[in-house]
């Protein structure tokens, strides 16, 4: 069955609308007054969460998966890297309306941000791989993306007198797919983004939002965003039908979504709900690229989620607030 709210969403909700004021301050929308200073009370049931510190991994298995991660032998003809279409120094994705493989074949979907991709519950957007090392093998082995094998791969990396040294001191062999597979999600695993201004704010920092980013906080609850983009990830924890309260363009509507997946007529456009942390970093939108600005997608998810025809003044506070998700790795802001 597609995705519906359940009671005790509703209730949590409930509970954050009757305690917005507490939560935030004042009554004025608009531009709500500072909190006085001290700590700032969690959200009610944890519906957002900053994000843990970054885990303590192997070192020598994340630095060969970083290597990994910007091997462009991983594909067939050596143009391609998994940075290639996750650009570290852009938010992680590529800016492109959808990706392009071996021989500049386009790809079917936008390609997500790989920053914060472990909190994910599955991985892709139609949710195929339940693990980033399931997801792993899925670009290599794709005739449209890095068009390879195993087999192939191997054999270039075992020629290489470097990569057999980083494979024995990290995995005490040579390399093997399971062996690559687990140094790319190590290094991947790694790359948490945290201390965005959103972080500080749960974390009791009250002047860690402005005026702008607080009323579009309590917009984002009050007018129901937080029913699917909550948690740690702020989203990435559950699928939806895109179109909920209003068809989707034909455009979108082509896309089977989880239905290609499944098999069953019920999951037809419906997709795993993108987390949006450093999302002002990722244009374009939706797993159609559809959308080009913020703006448009956030009007957009009102229109076919919420059922609701925005105000323009919502819509800006709403990406004021956006602009707050945006963390740091390896101790700098990201860009």
């Amino acid at each position: 069955m597609p995705f519906r709210p359940t009671l005790i969403a509703a209730l949590v909700l409930l509970c954050i609308g009757l305690c917005i004021g507490w939560i935030l301050g004042g009554e004025e929308r608009e531009a709500p007054p500072m909190p006085p200073p001290g700590p700032t009370p969690a959200l009610p049931f944890q519906a957002l969460q900053p994000l843990p510190p970054v885990p303590a991994l192997p070192a020598e298995r994340v630095a060969l998966g970083e290597r990994l991660f910007h091997e462009t032998r991983l594909s067939h003809d050596n143009s391609l890297s998994c940075a290639s279409c996750h650009d570290l120094a852009h938010g992680g994705a590529d800016a492109r309306p959808v990706s392009l493989g071996v021989r500049g074949q386009p790809g079917q979907r936008n390609a997500p941000t790989v920053f914060n991709a472990s909190l994910n519950f599955v991985q892709f957007w139609d949710g195929r791989a339940g693990s980033l090392r399931e997801q792993a093998a899925g670009p290599v082995h794709n005739p449209v993306e890095m068009a390879s094998s195993w087999p192939e791969v191997l054999d270039k990396l075992r020629a290489d007198a470097s990569y057999r040294e980083a494979f024995a001191s990290a995995y005490g062999g040579p390399p093997t797919a399971e062996h690559i597979v687990d140094a790319l999600a190590s290094f991947e695993e790694t790359l948490l983004t945290p201390d965005s201004p959103l972080d500080r704010f749960l974390r009791g920092e009250p002047g860690a939002l402005d005026a702008r980013q607080r009323a579009g906080l309590q917009r984002f609850i009050e007018l129901g965003c937080v029913s699917c983009h909550q948690g740690v990830g702020i989203g990435g924890n559950m699928f939806q039908r895109f179109g909920v309260m209003e068809a989707p363009p034909p455009a979108v509507a082509r896309d089977s979504g989880r239905q290609a997946v499944t098999g069953r007529e019920a999951d037809r456009g419906v997709f795993k709900v993108p987390g949006l942390r450093n999302v002002a970093l990722t244009a374009p939108y939706f797993h159609d690229a559809s959308a080009a600005t913020l703006e448009d997608a956030v009007r957009t998810m009102a229109r076919v989620q919420l059922g609701q025809d925005m105000a323009a003044q919502d819509v800006d506070l709403i990406v004021a607030f956006l602009h707050a998700l945006t963390g740091r790795w390896q101790g700098q802001a990201l860009q």
